[in-house]
């Protein structure tokens, strides 16, 4: 085990590395490759070469596959399940055909069923974590939270969060049972969280941040140089931030925060992992590669100073338009 370091995630009492091992591009969602090819056996020995270096805190969700990916996570942690920190989700409705409908539940009875079916598929009787992927326009937050509050205390769940939420969601929430973690995409590419004021909010009712695509979905590490670049399905073609001027704009910026990480002798998303790591903010970059995970887990322990700080936030001030981080179906599941 390294020296990694850990930090508290909320005031429950969860305490986890300081940075985690996001799982979804270990399998396919739908049919579709996710960052390109998966191979579970490389996968596996990510999981297990991430736990060598004290990285044991895996996310997860039921919409990854769907549920495959829990299930790989089950085959990695198997006969060494308290080793390892369980993250998931619900909320995309998943039918009794395994298959996606793209709707979005929180309804009572599927928290139930959800949870269920999530602890059968990684072989466990716990949950360490467990998220509300989405919100349910057509289910009260105040409903899903009390399912999920019951879960806690049936001993099946251990702390409660959500994800993609507005603060007028997450105090809602909060009033029902207390949340330990909101996760939400941020980057040096994606600060909303910082200019809605959610950051302000989970701060005041001291509920732990989780940064999912740290990286800016790939883009940070400057392997992308131009829109061809992507396989012919990839979803992020999809994404407006991958498109046109804006992409030629965002190269720009991914240009000099290259700089500032040449000067370190660091890569770029070593960088990036660290100026989110100097925040006391939990990052889960996700990686498929044992290569990747040990270079992640590093940057999570390099110090930035104040001037290191200060310039690669100048790169991309607050405010700065680097194009939606979803394209327009996916932007409307977000609650703002």
């Amino acid at each position: 085990m390294s020296t990694i370091q850990t930090i508290k995630l909320g005031n429950q009492g969860l305490i986890v590395p300081n940075i985690g091992l996001g799982c979804m591009g270990m399998t396919q969602i739908a049919g579709m490759d996710i960052y390109g090819k998966a191979d579970e056996k490389e996968a596996i020995a990510t999981i297990h070469r991430s736990l060598e270096l004290g990285g044991n805190f895996l996310d997860t969700a039921d919409l990854y596959g769907p549920l495959h990916n829990e299930r790989l996570i089950a085959k990695a942690i198997k006969g060494n399940r308290n080793a390892y920190t369980i993250a998931t989700k619900f909320g995309y409705e998943i039918d009794d055909n395994e298959q996606l409908t793209w709707k979005f539940n929180g309804s009572k009875d599927y928290v139930k069923k959800a949870v269920e079916r999530s602890l059968k598929n990684l072989g466990t009787d716990f949950i360490d974590l467990y998220y509300l992927h989405r919100l349910d326009p057509n289910t009260p937050i105040e409903e899903t939270v009390g399912a999920m509050a019951d879960l806690v205390k049936e001993g099946k769940v251990g702390y409660i969060g959500l994800s993609e939420v507005s603060s007028e969601t997450i105090r809602k929430a909060h009033k029902i049972h207390p949340l330990t973690a909101v996760q939400t995409e941020y980057s040096l590419f994606e600060r909303t969280v910082e200019e809605s004021g959610i950051l302000d909010t989970l701060n005041e009712l001291q509920i732990g941040f989780v940064a999912y695509s740290p990286l800016g979905r790939g883009f940070i590490s400057g392997d992308i140089k131009s829109p061809d670049d992507f396989p012919e399905n990839d979803f992020r073609k999809a994404i407006p931030r991958f498109q046109g001027e804006q992409f030629q704009k965002n190269i720009e910026l991914v240009n000099e925060i290259k700089k500032l990480a040449d000067e370190k002798h660091i890569t770029a998303s070593q960088l990036a992992l660290a100026w989110i790591a100097s925040k006391n903010i939990l990052a889960i970059p996700g990686t498929k590669r044992v290569k990747y995970v040990e270079q992640n887990i590093a940057a999570a322990q390099m110090v930035l100073t104040s001037d290191e700080i200060n310039r690669l936030e100048k790169i991309i001030p607050l405010g700065t338009s680097t194009g939606a981080r979803y394209d327009e179906a996916n932007m409307a599941g977000i609650d703002q």
